[in-house]
């Protein structure tokens, strides 16, 4: 993907026409996004409604978990730009004194740079879209024309599916979302016990077999998991807040 196709809002707008779910539209943003952002090795993107904060989608191992950190302590980077909003750009988690405990923990994972565009800025449904980096610096002096462009795109797509909210569709994406996302990290935790490998080597291992099977990753993770244990995954539920 170029940066002219972001920039037109052609191939966006023949993703949102393809695409059969808010879900799968904003899968592709995000392997988008981590394909204009070469030295990144991870992104996500969270949308937090009515206060709860959700990584709805994902590439690459790193970006669940360090979100999940940050949603622990009600804090980060990834909260702070979709809150603010702002966009927020982590050179080097070994100098970060925000954020409690989070950058040692992000560094202990291989992470040392991190970058967060907002989404849906100032909607009862904001988001952002995140990226995370091994090396320090690694977003300094990049041109993030493209990656705001493609975070504007996922703003329109949110913005028509809020008008979905009352009538339920909405939070049925999001639980969807919920299922796709505990399915595959179930998945991964299999591979990784069977193979004895790390969770990134475990997704790949699982995407090149949904890509080589033509079937999508959430499929191929339930396959694994009803194959393996005979019953199908237990998954999340979303509840309403009190």
């Amino acid at each position: 993907m170029s940066a002219d196709d972001v920039h037109d809002g052609s191939r966006i707008t023949r993703w949102l026409l393809e695409t059969e779910s808010l879900e799968d539209f904003l899968q592709t943003l995000a392997d988008a996004a981590l394909e204009l952002a070469p030295a990144a090795e991870s992104t996500g993107l969270t949308l937090e409604r009515d206060g709860r904060p959700l990584t709805v989608v994902s590439v690459g191992a790193a970006a669940p978990k360090l979100d999940e950190k940050q949603y622990g302590q009600d804090d980060g980077p990834c909260l702070r730009s979709l809150r603010t909003p702002e966009e927020l750009r982590i050179d080097d988690m070994l100098e970060e004194t925000r954020w409690g405990d989070y950058p040692a923990y992000a560094a202990a994972c291989g992470i040392r740079s991190s970058l967060s565009l907002p989404i849906a800025a100032r909607t009862h449904t904001a988001g952002a879209l995140n990226l995370y980096a091994g090396p320090p610096r690694a977003f300094e002096g990049a041109d993030l024309t493209a990656l705001r462009s493609l975070a504007a795109q996922a703003t329109g797509a949110i913005a028509l599916a809020q008008r979905l909210a009352d009538t339920q569709d909405f939070a049925d994406q999001l639980q969807r979302a919920m299922t796709s996302r505990a399915v595959i990290d179930q998945a991964l935790g299999v591979i990784m016990g069977q193979r004895k490998c790390t969770a990134d080597e475990a997704f790949g291992i699982l995407r090149s077999a949904s890509q080589r099977r033509n079937v999508k990753l959430r499929v191929l993770c339930t396959e694994l998991i009803t194959d393996l244990t005979g019953r199908a995954p237990t998954v999340p539920e979303l509840r309403s807040r009190p």
